[in-house]
């Protein structure tokens, strides 16, 4: 086992950027033998990622602002100290309803780290999610995530 002591000082932590978020890894897969990560998620208000399939369950956890989670064909609105999870392989996103949204992420196994790790290091920053549309599919080949189509929720 590779379980290892880790801690993180407040505002400290590596931060991966997506078209969609920035998000701090609180503890990383490394730490935990794979077995789960924990990443602080700040979102601004914009159109949603496209509805995806992950192969690792996760859940959120809403510290500060509004969002609306859709899961399966449920929406859920989230604010401060409301959660859902969110099981592997549920056709989901989520919608911010105020101009950020601050929660938590935590995810089963080291997936997610991997995939934002390899997303932050392969699509430009500050472009329009048009125009990297064939990087975002690279990095998806490479991970254990499916678009179910490239439309936002409606």
């Amino acid at each position: 086992m590779n379980h290892t002591t880790h801690f993180r000082h407040a505002g400290t932590g590596r931060q991966l950027h997506a078209p969609d978020a920035t998000l701090t890894v609180v503890v990383g897969g490394e730490h935990t033998d794979d077995g789960y990560e924990i990443f602080e998620i700040i979102a601004p208000k914009m159109d949603p990622t496209p509805l995806h399939r992950t192969g690792w369950g996760k859940s959120y956890y809403v510290l500060d602002g509004r969002m609306l989670v859709f899961v399966d064909g449920e929406s859920f609105e989230l604010d401060p100290g409301s959660s859902v999870a969110i099981p592997p392989r549920a056709l989901h996103t989520f919608t911010v309803l105020t101009p950020t949204v601050r929660f938590l992420v935590f995810s089963l196994t080291g997936g997610m780290g991997r995939f934002h790790a390899d997303l932050d290091a392969s699509v430009p920053r500050g472009k329009p999610v048009d125009e990297v549309l064939r990087d975002i599919g690279d990095v998806l080949g490479r991970h254990d995530v499916t678009l179910e189509n490239m439309k936002a929720v409606p």
